[in-house]
């Protein structure tokens, strides 16, 4: 007597990654490279990631405000984390905004164009405001940009806004009210909306990208959870 058997066999997924030498982009991809479930990692940055890996496709772009040259590289993609970002006071409002808007509406119109089927995991922040009339600029912008994402209808767009992010890993902090937050981060560390270590982070946008979520933003608590 013959028996079928029907395997079910796990999609494996093309993932691309902007901001891969960021803090939390550079432990999302190597959770990447390190998954089954992934076939390729495309890495978009401006400088080189000095690793190897089978899995890893490096590209190197320096307009991250025109892909014509390489809109090849976005097509057909299944993920994308995207962790392009900058701390507010390193530039000025202009550049804060066209680092967090302009450069998120753009890379996003360029990937739905060339991947529709992509789902989309975008780093935000705390306090986001999608009603986009706050008075600080960093809720204010990233506010803009999840509505711009939210408008352009991936099949899933999850939205990640961690309150202050701890460096499991040790690093150079970008200015003193960071450096005030590490020492102070055993006193915040209980609550539940006001903290997330970096590979918290890194590990809950992975696992959600890649097996999906039952909501659209994450809050801290969530993250944490």
């Amino acid at each position: 007597m013959l028996v079928n058997f029907t395997v079910k066999v796990a999609q494996l997924k093309n993932v691309i990654i902007t901001g891969s030498n960021g803090m939390i982009g550079n432990l999302v991809l190597h959770d990447c490279l390190n998954r089954d479930d992934v076939k390729q990692v495309t890495s978009l940055s401006r400088k080189p990631l000095g690793i190897v890996h089978p899995k890893l496709k490096e590209v190197i772009h320096n307009d991250f405000m025109d892909y014509s040259n390489i809109e090849d590289t976005l097509k057909n993609q299944d993920l994308c984390f995207f962790c392009i970002g900058v701390y507010t006071g390193k530039v000025s409002k202009e550049e804060f905004k066209k680092i967090t808007v302009d450069v998120t509406k753009i890379f996003a119109t360029v990937l739905k164009r060339n991947s529709p089927n992509a789902d989309f995991c975008f780093l935000s922040g705390q306090g986001a405001d999608q009603a986009e009339k706050s008075k600080v600029m960093f809720a204010r912008e990233k506010g803009i940009a999840e509505n711009i994402l939210l408008g352009l209808h991936f099949p899933h767009t999850y939205i990640f806004r961690p309150g202050y992010i701890y460096p499991v890993t040790p690093r150079k902090e970008p200015h003193f009210g960071y450096t005030f937050m590490r020492i102070i981060y055993p006193l915040v560390k209980p609550f539940p909306n006001a903290s997330v270590t970096s590979i918290q982070l890194a590990t809950k946008m992975v696992e959600i990208g890649l097996n999906g979520g039952n909501k659209i933003v994450y809050e801290n608590k969530d993250i944490r959870g």
